[in-house]
C-alpha cells in the first residue's frame, strides 16, 4: 500500500476558498454599485466616537498637537488595517466565520470572536439610539424640559436634587435614566426609553430585513445627512459669541504633549476603534462586492473621509465649547459684578465685567474686613479653566450639547437638528455591527440539515438576531443599566479587538503568507500591493498592536478592578466606585482556542481512524 502525505492545510483550504468563490460569485447578493459600498462602510466607520471621543482627546492632549501621533497612526495602523479587512472579504466573498476558516481551519474561531464581540456591542450600542429618540421626541416643546428645574411637590421651590446640580444634569440622571446609586440596585424597566429601544430595533430590523439590497438604499442617507447637520450647525456655531475662544483653543498647540507616551497611545486606540476593526463588518461589508472592485482606493478614501470627519467635527465642537466656555465665564462675573456692588454699594456704571479683578484686589486692600465676610462666595472666573474642563461620551452628548443648545435662539431647531443627527449616526453604525453577525451565520448552512430549513433560518435571521438583542438590550433600560452600558463600553470589547487584530494580521502575513496574499490582490485589482502595504503588515502595524496590547495589560493590572461613576443623588454627584466584572473578554478568547482544539482533535481522530 502506497502511503502518500497530505497536502498542506493551507493548500487543501486555499483550494477550497476558490472553489466556494467561484460557486458563490453569482449566487451571492452585491452592491449595486460601488459607491452603495463606500457609504456603507463611511456610514459605519463614522459614528458616535468621531464626534464624543475625538474632540475630547483633542483636548486632553494639546489641542492641535494632538493631530500630528493621530494622523501618523491612521498611516501606519489604521487605513493598512482596513485595506487588509476589505481584501479578505472582497477575495473570500464570505463572513467573518467562513472567511478565516478558509484561510486555515484553526482559525473558524477567530471569526467566531469577531462575532460574539459584535454581539456585545449590538446589546448596548442600541441604547444610545434609544437616548437619541428620548431626546428628540422630547425637543418637541414650547420650552427644552432640560432648560429649568421642576417644583417640588408642594410646588413652593425647585427639586433640591436638581438645583444642586444643573438641569441638563437632572434631566439626563433622573428623567432619562432614572439612575440609581449603585450597580446593585436594579430597579424597574424605564417603560419610555424600553419603548424607545423598541423603535430602534425596529428601524434596524427594516433596514437590514433585505440584506444589502435594503441596506444600500438606507445609507445613502444615513451617511450623508450628518454631514449636512454638521455644516449647519457648524454655520451657526462660528456665529455664537465666544464661539472663536473654543476654536482657538483647539488649533493651539501643546507640543509638551507629544513627549507623553499615553497621547500616542491614545491616538492610536482612537483611529483603531473609529476605523471598526476587528468586528467582522468590514470583511462582511467587503463581501458583497464584485471580484475586481478596487477596494484599495476604497480603503484610502474611507479611512481619509473619517478622520476628517472627526476633525471636522471636532471645530464644531469647540466651537460649541467655546460658546459654553464663554457664556458661564460672562455669568461668573456678572454673579461677582452684583455681589461687590450689593456688598459696598457701588455705583453701577463703575463696575463691569472686565474690571472684577482690579475691584477685588483693590477691596481687599482697602476694605478687607468686608472682603472675608463674602469671601465664600467669591468664586475665581477663568475662561481657561472652563475650556480645560473635559467631558466625553454621553457626558458631551447628553448633557455638555444640551447645556449649550438651550442657550441658543431657537432651541428646539436645534435641539432636533443635533439628535437627529446622533440618531443617524449611532444607526449608521448599527447596520454594520448587525451585518457582521447575520452575514456569517447566513453563510453557516450547517445551522439546517435541508434546503428548505436552511432558507427558512435565512430569510428570519435578521428578525431573530434583533429580538434576541432587544430581549437582552432591556437590562440596560433599567435603573442600573447606565452602569451595565459603561462596563460593557469600557472593558467588553477593548481587549478582545485588540486580541483579534493582532491575530487576524499576523495570520495573513505569516501563517496564510504575505506571498499567498499578494497574489489574491494581484487576482483581484490586477496590481499587487506596493511596498508601503507590505512593511505596514509584516512589521510596522503588529509591532504596534502588541504594543498596545501589552500596555493594556499592564494598565488592566495596574488599575485593579473595574471602576464606574456612581450618581449620588444625595450629593449630587458622580463617584468612583469599583466592581468585579465577571464577563470581560474570555469568551471571545475562547472562541478562538475552543475552535483550534476541536479541529486538532477531529484531525487526530481521522488519523486513527
Amino acid at each position: 500500500i502506497k502511503v502518500e502525505a497530505p497536502p498542506p492545510v493551507l493548500e487543501q483550504y486555499n483550494t477550497l476558498r476558490l472553489v466556494n468563490s467561484n460557486c458563490t460569485e453569482k449566487s451571492r447578493p452585491s452592491w449595486d454599485n460601488p459607491m452603495q459600498f463606500v457609504l456603507a462602510c463611511v456610514s459605519y466607520a463614522v459614528g458616535l466616537g468621531n464626534v464624543w471621543r475625538f474632540p475630547y482627546l483633542c483636548q486632553m492632549h494639546g489641542g492641535g498637537g494632538f493631530m500630528i501621533p493621530y494622523l501618523i497612526m491612521l498611516f501606519v495602523e489604521g487605513i493598512p488595517l482596513f485595506y487588509m479587512e476589505l481584501a479578505i472579504g472582497q477575495k473570500m466573498r464570505l463572513g467573518s466565520i467562513g472567511a478565516w476558516s478558509a484561510i486555515s481551519p484553526y482559525l473558524g474561531g477567530l471569526g467566531i470572536a469577531s462575532v460574539v464581540t459584535s454581539l456585545y456591542l449590538c446589546l448596548y450600542y442600541n441604547v444610545i439610539n434609544a437616548w437619541s429618540f428620548w431626546y428628540l421626541f422630547h425637543s418637541f416643546q414650547a420650552v427644552l424640559p432640560w432648560s429649568d428645574c421642576p417644583v417640588n411637590s408642594n410646588r413652593t421651590a425647585y427639586l433640591e436634587e436638581c438645583e444642586v446640580a444643573t438641569p441638563t444634569q437632572y434631566f439626563f440622571f433622573r428623567e432619562t435614566l432614572n439612575i440609581s446609586s449603585s450597580i446593585d440596585e436594579n430597579g424597574g424597566v424605564h417603560m419610555g426609553l424600553a419603548l424607545c429601544l423598541l423603535l430602534a430595533w425596529l428601524i434596524v430590523y427594516l433596514f437590514i430585513v433585505k440584506g444589502v439590497k435594503s441596506t444600500g438604499k438606507v445609507v445613502y442617507f444615513t451617511a450623508t445627512f450628518p454631514y449636512v447637520v454638521l455644516i449647519i450647525y457648524l454655520i451657526r456655531g462660528v456665529t455664537l459669541h465666544g464661539a472663536l475662544n473654543g476654536v482657538k483653543y483647539m488649533f493651539t498647540p501643546k507640543m509638551e504633549q507629544l513627549a507623553n507616551p499615553q497621547t500616542w497611545i491614545n491616538a492610536a486606540t482612537q483611529i483603531f476603534f473609529s476605523l471598526g476593526l476587528g468586528f467582522g463588518s468590514l470583511i462582511a461589508f467587503a463581501s458583497y462586492n464584485h471580484h475586481n472592485n478596487n477596494f484599495e482606493n476604497q480603503a484610502i478614501t474611507v479611512s481619509l473621509i473619517n478622520s476628517g470627519t472627526s476633525i471636522f467635527a471636532s471645530i464644531v465642537t469647540f466651537s460649541i465649547y467655546g460658546f459654553k466656555a464663554t457664556f458661564n465665564y460672562e455669568s461668573c462675573l456678572e454673579r461677582m459684578r452684583l455681589l461687590l456692588m450689593n456688598t459696598f454699594e457701588l455705583a453701577e456704571d463703575t463696575v463691569h465685567i472686565d474690571n472684577i479683578s482690579f475691584w477685588i484686589t483693590d477691596l481687599n486692600r482697602t476694605q478687607p474686613e468686608q472682603i472675608a465676610a463674602i469671601a465664600s462666595r467669591i468664586e475665581t472666573c477663568s475662561l481657561e479653566a472652563e475650556l480645560d474642563t473635559a467631558v466625553e461620551g454621553t457626558g458631551l452628548a447628553f448633557i455638555v450639547y444640551s447645556e449649550a443648545i438651550k442657550n441658543m435662539p431657537a432651541a428646539q431647531l436645534w435641539s432636533v437638528l443635533y439628535f437627529f443627527m446622533l440618531l443617524l449616526l449611532g444607526m449608521g453604525s448599527m447596520l454594520g455591527n448587525v451585518t457582521a453577525i447575520i452575514t456569517p451565520l447566513r453563510d453557516f448552512k450547517v445551522l439546517a440539515h435541508n434546503a428548505m430549513k436552511t432558507y427558512s433560518l435565512i430569510s428570519h435571521m435578521p428578525g431573530l438576531v434583533c429580538l434576541f438583542c432587544l430581549l437582552l438590550g432591556f437590562g440596560f433600560t433599567t435603573r442600573s443599566g447606565n452602569y451595565w452600558f459603561t462596563m460593557f463600553n469600557e472593558y467588553g470589547a477593548t481587549f478582545s479587538l485588540l486580541f483579534i487584530v493582532l491575530l487576524e494580521i499576523v495570520t495573513v502575513s505569516y501563517i496564510y503568507g504575505l506571498k499567498r496574499f499578494e497574489k489574491d490582490i494581484e487576482d483581484m485589482l490586477g496590481r499587487r500591493p506596493n511596498w508601503y502595504w507590505k512593511i505596514m503588515w509584516v512589521a510596522v502595524s503588529p509591532l504596534l498592536l502588541i504594543s498596545l496590547f501589552v500596555f493594556y495589560i499592564l494598565n488592566y493590572i495596574q488599575g485593579g478592578a473595574p471602576t464606574y461613576q456612581a450618581w449620588d443623588k444625595d450629593v449630587v454627584r458622580e463617584e468612583l466606585t469599583q466592581i468585579r466584572l465577571g464577563l470581560r473578554s474570555d469568551s471571545e478568547i475562547s472562541c478562538v482556542n475552543l475552535c483550534a482544539y476541536s479541529h486538532i482533535e477531529m484531525t487526530v481522530t481521522r488519523k486513527s481512524m
